[in-house]
């Protein structure tokens, strides 16, 4: 049974609260009145959550200069089928993201932008673009559920959530895939609460949603959708429902958008590409913890405090009424989301944070629905407890970056620890807040907290904590070499980040190869870490050569986890 228009839940939503009007409540009103300026505050604050370091941010090994260097590959070779990393093919993830970067930097090309192919924000546009897209479907997705009030304050949530921030400024397929994720539950909840057809717009938004997910990560979109229409199927002992969404025209759609690229890369890798990306990459996380990725059950759960934030403690103190309020649509419909594919990820070994991503719409859901009814309350048993947990991620910050830029070499980001000061007194405030029975003033000052973190996060301490940007400074050290296109060697450091930064063509050898490398005529350069030095020099003193010394780049490699000593030599 339904439980009723959009209205009406809303009105039934907002009434326990209606007492205790506060500015939070007022501010929210006032931004709701019209579909414009609630769009208007969600963009306004994705930008201020998200831009701080997108553009000095160095490329972050090693996904994300993967997926940029396989794009920039395919615009220097005009072949926008096959995907390769070099001279090796890339067959993990279906081409959709490396489209989006290509046309990404085609377009910064056209507009006279210097060096677009190797300037990393340029390629993570379309992430930024899909993380804002992310943050206004959501308001749109639950406008068919709660009022407009409460769909605000849950995309801004969303937006204001450290992962989503993170993934806004990498070049890679999540922001994008949890973008279509969220068009596509948009679609289905309307289905599910109205059961009448729905409307171009919606019907564009799903299946659209559909073919760029499965273009983007393949089968992920698919089960993040499937998954809830089958718990909801069984909920109901009925699938007539789903008729809504005239699923014989849209899956001739999808069909029609995503099976050329399909049998064009069958055709070009000869069945290889499935056979890998399915045989070995998807099949290879199922059956085991890929690449140093394994973690147990109940992970997610646990990093959720921190991946989420500031929404985690809301959600939290919501779920104790969850089960109470099982039967009711709206809430059926948010578990019917979460819960299944939770599990699935939960179960799968190879566990990475940002796969739960598309999840936190639903989350905000149900947060924000318990904030509105007042189940979202300080008296709740273990509330002020976990509301407390608002305070503990920029404090956490606060306290370790002066002791991280210490043990990078001295340079502690002063200028970082006023903005993260100020983010931590806004979570403090939050915390008051709820203590007061505010959770409405919570949420917004949690949320400002969180935009505020943003700034001294991303937009000043990674500025200045030069030693991880070891890539870009070997770049520039090679680059600054007195002739022309040096073609280049690397021993000891391989990160994906070089090779997208310095060239297509960095060769990669040991100590003594690199000497061997320098011995060939021409403007040749090596980078050379100090645990292959010796090996380097003895090869070049039995070669007879003495390369020139053009300087020492001393950094930290984040994925190695070591400090690392780069000797730049030129070949005389």
């Amino acid at each position: 049974m339904i439980s009723g228009s959009s209205n009406a839940i809303a009105k039934v939503a907002i009434a326990p609260a209606a007492h205790r009007s506060s500015w939070a409540q007022a501010l929210l009103a006032a931004l709701s009145a019209s579909h414009l300026r609630a769009t208007a505050a969600l963009v306004l604050l994705s930008l201020v959550c998200f831009l701080p370091g997108f553009v000095s941010l160095q490329p972050m090994d090693r996904d994300e200069p993967r997926f940029a260097q396989a794009t920039k590959q395919m615009l220097e070779t005009g072949d926008l089928v096959a995907i390769r990393f070099q001279d090796e093919a890339r067959n993990k993830k279906p081409v959709g993201i490396y489209w989006l970067q290509a046309a990404s930097v085609t377009v910064a090309e056209a507009l006279g932008l210097p060096e677009a192919r190797t300037t990393i924000a340029v390629y993570r546009l379309p992430s930024l673009i899909g993380a804002v897209a992310a943050v206004l479907l959501t308001y749109w997705a639950l406008l068919a559920a709660v009022g407009r009030r409460e769909a605000l304050l849950a995309a801004a949530f969303m937006g204001a959530t450290v992962l989503l921030g993170v993934e806004a400024r990498f070049a890679k397929t999540d922001a994008v895939l949890t973008a279509s994720c969220v068009a596509m539950m948009g679609g289905l909840l309307r289905a599910h609460l109205r059961r009448t057809p729905l409307s171009r717009g919606a019907l564009a938004l799903f299946w659209g949603g559909l073919a760029l997910s499965i273009l983007v990560k393949g089968p992920v979109g698919p089960m993040i959708v499937a998954l809830p229409a089958l718990a909801l199927t069984l909920r109901e002992r009925s699938g007539r429902w789903l008729l809504a969404l005239k699923p014989l025209l849209g899956f001739a759609v999808v069909l029609l958008l995503v099976l050329p690229w399909f049998i064009a890369i069958a055709v070009e890798t000869r069945g290889a590409f499935f056979a890998e990306a399915i045989g070995k990459d998807m099949l290879g996380k199922v059956g085991s913890g890929q690449e140093r990725h394994w973690a147990p059950p109940g992970t997610y759960l646990l990093v959720f405090f921190g991946t989420a934030w500031p929404l985690a403690p809301f959600v939290a103190i919501a779920s104790q009424t969850w089960w109470r309020e099982r039967r009711d649509d709206v809430v059926a419909f948010a578990l019917a989301w979460v819960l299944p594919a939770w599990l699935v990820f939960e179960l799968v070994p190879t566990k990475l944070p940002h796969y739960v991503l598309p999840l936190f719409p639903a989350l905000a859901l149900l947060a924000v629905r318990g904030i509105a009814t007042g189940d979202v309350s300080p008296r709740r048993w273990g509330a002020l407890a976990g509301a407390a947990l608002l305070v503990l991620i920029p404090l956490a910050a606060l306290v370790a970056l002066p002791i991280a830029g210490v043990h990078l070499g001295g340079a502690i980001p002063y200028a970082a620890l006023p903005v993260l000061a100020l983010s931590t007194a806004l979570a403090a405030a939050a915390w008051l807040a709820f203590r007061a029975d505010g959770p409405w003033r919570a949420a917004l000052l949690s949320i400002a907290a969180a935009a505020i973190f943003a700034v001294g996060l991303f937009g000043t301490a990674q500025r200045l904590l030069t030693a991880l940007k070891l890539s870009p400074r070997l770049a520039a050290a090679v680059h600054g070499v007195p002739c022309p296109a040096p073609q280049t060697v690397t021993a000891g450091y391989r990160e994906p980040s070089l090779v997208f930064l310095v060239g297509t063509d960095l060769a990669m050898a040991d100590g003594a190869g690199a000497a061997d490398f320098l011995a060939h005529e021409g403007c040749r350069v090596a980078l050379v870490t100090d645990r292959e030095e010796p090996a380097f020099t003895a090869r070049l003193r039995a070669l007879g050569l003495s390369p020139a010394l053009v300087t020492r780049v001393v950094g930290f490699n984040i994925n190695g986890g070591k400090r690392l000593d780069v000797g730049v030599y030129r070949r005389p």
